[in-house]
């Protein structure tokens, strides 16, 4: 059988990365084949997204590159999805001639059929559900729910065999509207998955060998779904999880500050397989920043959170994101957010330059007023604070003991293997056999192991550190397969 074959490249958040695994999963059972050969594939799809100007202008460079290749391959499908896919589709076509369809993240369930419509001559296929979807009945809605709740069902993870980490989808969609944020807009309504079918998912991804979960939403802790008469919270949701026999360790994101409750640091604290990691976007360290922003707390309600989640989960690591730059931004109220990292010693954080979005009610309302030059400074500054509080929290745990899931060699390990049968080299094999893994604390971790290290639970004596990656060697008597208990 000739396979045709498909190039599919994910840009942006973690939802984006399960959506393109559930879309390759279809396409597979329709022939094609994934390849890492953008220009020679029958069929490339860009999985975009439009947080930021800078990802969107990098989707549209992919897309420009492929121009060159269209002689080639004349027979070729180009396709967009994602939240750029669903926020500007003319704009798409205007830029790219070549493109063919497009497709928002609401509807890839119908990606397959789409893609069979332009090889029979059909093009410029459009298929969104957004705005849409906000006005319509809520019978509607509950039919195109439904149809987008079978997206996620039709998951088969047998050709992934051998994943020790998998994404689970447990809600969809955003309700905050904060002024900065596109996401209500692309991805529509909030909504909470069945907490049976969330379950049920979990126990086919712990028999085809997955180990680590990490359950998504866009304000996951505010999950909840009425389940046979009663509210099914989010803690809730861990606790069933938790049950599921294969499954070591479980994570969230992202959480949003507003909707966090005590329940959900017991869940944490109580269910041995929660991991001690939260990440907690706070996006500003001013509480004026904050109402502009339509975040619904403040930097002390955020304060309050860091305090009570260090006191009830012992050993818990924090990572958080911030805008700079946002419209209005003040030097003091940038010094503010610099304090507030300083203060809560978190364990990274993602920082980013205010990038206006028109459709937001920033880029109706607020000019987006502070200069490139002074975000650009803002923002490295910020990150440089962090850098130091990294590397000298990273430095204090030099001689501990540490679990480790072993996911793969390293970029390093791999580059030297490919060294190694290409040129012989006798340079490289001090880092051949580097693997990396992560903590239960989501600190990264390199160090010296075998192929049948991976997929496993390791103890890992740490020896070296820098601001990003912990270095370390197995422990005695490590290799061995824990069962989900904290140590």
């Amino acid at each position: 059988m000739n396979h045709k074959t498909v190039y599919l490249e994910t840009m942006g958040c973690q939802m984006n990365v399960l959506d393109s695994e559930l879309v390759l999963e279809q396409l597979r059972t329709r022939g094609y084949a994934p390849t890492g050969e953008m220009h020679e594939a029958d069929l490339v799809l860009i999985n975009t997204c439009s947080v930021r100007a800078h990802a969107e202008d990098k989707a549209f460079s992919r897309l420009g590159s492929l121009k060159k290749s269209i002689r080639n391959k004349p027979d070729r499908v180009v396709g967009v999805i994602g939240c750029m896919a669903e926020r500007d589709p003319d704009g798409i076509f205007q830029k790219m001639k070549h493109v063919d369809l497009v497709c928002g993240p609401a509807e890839l369930y119908k990606l397959p059929a789409m893609i069979e419509e332009v090889r029979q001559g059909h093009r410029h296929l459009v298929a969104l559900t957004v705005n849409k979807s906000r006005r319509n009945s809520p019978l509607e809605r509950s039919t195109e729910y439904d149809s987008v709740e079978a997206f996620d069902l039709s998951r088969d993870p047998g050709s992934d065999a051998g994943v020790v980490q998998s994404y689970l989808r447990v809600q969809r969609g955003c309700d905050k509207f904060c002024t900065f944020c596109v996401v209500p807009f692309t991805r529509g309504p909030e909504r909470s998955r069945p907490p049976g079918q969330i379950v049920g998912e979990a126990r086919m991804l712990a028999d085809h060998g997955c180990k680590e979960i990490t359950l998504l939403g866009q304000t996951v802790n505010s999950y909840v779904n009425q389940n046979n008469g009663r509210a099914v919270h989010f803690a809730d949701l861990l606790a069933r999880v938790h049950e599921v026999e294969g499954i070591e360790r479980i994570r969230f994101v992202t959480s949003y500050p507003g909707d966090f409750t005590s329940d959900i640091f017991q869940a944490m604290r109580d269910l041995p397989k929660v991991c001690e990691y939260l990440h907690l976007p706070v996006q500003s360290g001013s509480n004026a920043v904050l109402k502009r922003m339509r975040r619904q707390y403040t930097v002390e309600r955020f304060c309050e959170l860091v305090a009570e989640a260090r006191e009830t989960v012992p050993d818990i690591t924090l990572a958080t994101d911030f805008i700079v730059g946002f419209c209005g931004e003040t030097e003091q109220e940038f010094e503010e957010s610099c304090e507030l990292t300083r203060r809560c010693d978190f364990k990274n954080i993602f920082c980013f330059k205010y990038s206006e979005r028109l459709e937001t009610v920033a880029g109706k309302r607020f000019p987006d007023d502070v200069p490139i030059e002074v975000k650009r400074r803002r923002n490295n500054t910020l990150l440089k604070i962090q850098e130091e509080i990294s590397l000298r929290n990273n430095q204090a745990l030099a001689g501990r003991i540490v679990e480790v899931l072993v996911e793969s060699y390293s970029k390093a390990a791999l580059k030297a293997q490919e060294a190694e049968q290409s040129r012989g080299s006798e340079l490289s094999w001090r880092r051949s056999d580097q693997l990396v893994g992560r903590t239960r604390g989501d600190q990264i971790v390199v160090f010296p192991g075998r192929p049948e290290d991976i997929g496993r639970l390791a103890k890992v004596r740490l020896t070296e550190a820098t601001a990003l990656t912990l270095q370390g060697c197995l422990a005695r008597g490590s290799r061995q397969q824990a069962r989900g208990k904290r140590q």
